[in-house]
């Protein structure tokens, strides 16, 4: 069995009457993997987390585990658990007994099922909280009783729905270095579904991007932002800006396009006269010379600032380092662009 494909989901569809929520979704997750499957709300990512928990039964394809077919097994005979947005914890029970509730099930004995218990609270640093009843606790560390009760069960496969969608800004950055960290320690497979891009992008191993059921690509953080597929993912994946684009000639593997306003540009380009240029809002320098441009509003935001620059009617998103006794652009300054080569995508043009 190769890692490659620990987790496997092979062509699974899932409609609700006439609205297909999964359409013939592949994806294969390696084993220890942290993977997050990112979309707008409506693109089946959750619908799809909850067939691999049992939650929900494919229309067609299959879900396997280490090559075992678990499509039809019901929940609790799956080798997964799943932890929700709503944290789920008993009120009534201390954290002891919720992080024990599982394990009570199996029938351990007292020795084996305090030790389990206590190695979880060590793992969640909550040590000492056992006794602690729920409306005791922060919204963090309820959200760390419910990781604590979903992996003590030592499942193969950890589910998170918007785990940490609840919580403030501040204390959900820090959950997600937490929420990563652990997922190191426990070598367990995570499968995390998120519609935040920054989320995704700073915890996850591999990211599938879904929209209107589909998945539209699968890689890691860094080859999403800095080589998307199309334009749905590029648009989604942070800010940038797209031109349309006329190749004028090719050479090899580089094409010449004409991109107005930014001009002439040689890169690698899809087949077909149309595409579309794009490019992020860091990867333009302000120079000397270059395509000449207007700032038609400016955000200082301490060691960036980010502009708007018009250039030939056209608004175009720029973000710029502040380097230390370098003058802040205001509105109104007359400014240059450059990009490297390197900075440029084009993808296809949509009809």
């Amino acid at each position: 069995m190769s890692d490659e494909s620990f987790l496997k989901i092979d062509g699974v569809t899932k409609r609700f009457g006439s609205m297909t929520a999964v359409d013939t979704v592949d994806l294969s997750i390696r084993r220890g993997e942290f993977f997050s499957l990112l979309g707008p709300s409506g693109c089946g990512k959750t619908t799809l987390l909850r067939m691999i928990a049992g939650f929900e039964y494919p229309d067609s394809g299959d879900i396997l585990v280490e090559g075992q077919r678990i499509t039809d097994t019901p929940p609790n005979l799956r080798p997964s658990n799943m932890v929700f947005q709503s944290y789920a914890i008993f009120p009534h029970l201390n954290v002891f007994d919720n992080i024990a509730y599982g394990l009570r099930k199996e029938r351990l004995k007292h020795v084996e099922l305090n030790r389990r218990v206590n190695e979880a609270l060590a793992m969640i640093k909550l040590e000492g909280f056992g006794g602690r009843r729920a409306d005791e606790l922060s919204g963090g560390q309820r959200q760390r009783v419910a990781l604590a009760r979903a992996l003590v069960r030592r499942p193969k496969v950890l589910l998170l729905d918007e785990p940490l969608g609840a919580l403030d800004k501040r204390l959900r950055e820090a959950m997600q270095i937490e929420l990563r960290q652990l997922q190191k320690s426990v070598g367990i497979t995570f499968v995390f579904v998120t519609h935040d891009q920054e989320e995704a992008l700073s915890m996850s191993d591999r990211i599938a991007v879904m929209s209107g059921g589909k998945v539209l690509q699968v890689a890691s953080p860094r080859e999403l932002y800095e080589a998307p597929n199309c334009r749905e993912v590029a648009d989604f994946i942070g800010e940038i800006n797209f031109f349309d684009g006329t190749v004028v000639g090719r050479d090899g593997d580089l094409a010449e396009i004409d991109a107005p306003p930014l001009g002439r540009i040689r890169a690698k380009a899809p087949t077909g006269a149309k595409v579309l240029v794009a490019i992020r809002p860091e990867k333009f320098t302000l120079a000397d010379a270059g395509v000449k441009g207007t700032i038609a509003a400016a955000a200082y935001l301490g060691e960036r600032s980010h502009y708007a620059v018009t250039v030939a009617g056209r608004t175009i998103a720029v973000a710029a380092q502040n380097v230390a006794k370098a003058a802040v652009r205001a509105p109104g300054d007359t400014v240059h662009l450059i990009w490297a080569p390197d900075a440029v995508v084009v993808l296809a043009a949509e009809d």
